[in-house]
């Protein structure tokens, strides 16, 4: 099969096209024809040596994939030959077959193509285990999500605000702030040019949220922690700002604030299966009646991965970027 390898941790050109035997499922697994892949920046973090792979996992890189079931671990798993799916994988997901856990496949939004279904796994599985299992996100409380154009950002906004959440969002950019607003953001925040904690506490009359997803980290701590309401929470899924921060513990100790993070890939099938039952339950039924939308903002080839991921790491992407296969 082709596939994309990466040669050597380095720039965006150390990704290159290949030829790999295919993929041997094993046992509760399911053999995808890969139709698309998204792309996401533990990808890319991955390619420049920066995103340890768990050992059991492909070398190659591609965390989400959509297509055809053709062969695997059937019995018990709720899929049939010729379905299509689209699958959270280990790794493995930048080539023309991949293997999945069967408990970690959804089936195919109806009236959804590949390409748009390739877009959904990691940032859908990554949010609704953040904000609504880990940090508890409840009916009536606010959501401020860092990074509102990202591939998580328009996935979290858009899941927010059709349960019925007040949402915020920072960007960088006037453009891009009014994008989150369109996708559901009661206000999109120009971080460059705005103070996101004094914006957040003018709109919610001096409480602050109740939650905050956070990529970032760093200095953005100790503003995250005073724009909390009482009793909320900050929740970190990356630190592209940096690993430490000095941070107020008598805000945390007096208004009973909750600090965590987590990371996915590195958790097991059992977990991964419930976030997937969850998510058929409570968002597939939203994606299918059109409340909520795949945000794509550019398809390449497969052999033009090396693109995708500069085009990653410019950040002037609103939405998710996808690698089409077939």
């Amino acid at each position: 099969m082709r596939a994309i390898e990466i040669t050597q941790p380095g720039p965006a050109d150390v990704l290159k096209l290949c030829e790999r035997p295919m993929p041997e499922p094993k046992a509760g697994e399911l053999l995808i024809k890969v139709h698309a892949a998204g792309i996401n920046r533990p990808d890319v973090l991955q390619r420049t040596g920066n995103y340890p792979v768990p050992k059991s996992a492909s070398d190659l890189p591609g965390l989400e994939v959509a297509g055809e079931v053709v062969g695997g671990d059937l019995e018990g798993s709720g899929f049939r030959l010729g379905d299509m799916v689209c699958g959270l994988a280990q790794g493995g997901g930048y080539a023309e077959y991949c293997t999945v856990p069967a408990p970690q496949c959804l089936p195919i939004p109806k009236g959804m193509d590949p390409i748009e279904a390739a877009s959904l796994p990691e940032t859908f599985f990554t949010v609704w285990s953040n904000v609504f299992d880990r940090c508890h996100l409840a009916p009536g409380e606010t959501l401020l999500v860092q990074g509102g154009t990202s591939g998580i950002g328009v996935t979290a906004i858009q899941i927010a605000a059709a349960l019925g959440h007040r949402v915020f969002a920072t960007a960088g950019s006037d453009e891009k702030a009014r994008a989150c607003e369109v996708l559901g953001a009661e206000r999109g925040i120009n971080y460059k040019t705005e103070d996101f904690g004094q914006v957040v506490k003018e709109a919610t009359d001096g409480k602050g949220v109740d939650v905050i997803l956070d990529m970032v980290g760093g200095d953005y701590t100790e503003r995250e922690i005073r724009c909390l309401a009482d009793d909320g929470r900050l929740v970190f899924i990356a630190l592209l700002g940096g690993n430490k921060a000095t941070v107020s513990l008598g805000q945390i100790l007096l208004r009973r604030l909750t600090v965590t993070g987590s990371t996915l890939r590195p958790r097991p099938v059992a977990f991964k299966a419930a976030i997937a039952q969850q998510l058929r339950e409570r968002v597939w039924p939203l994606l299918e009646s059109g409340k909520i939308k795949p945000v794509i903002y550019q398809v390449f080839n497969l052999e033009e991965a090396a693109k995708a991921h500069e085009l990653m790491e410019s950040s002037q992407h609103i939405g998710k970027i996808v690698l089409k296969v077939v």
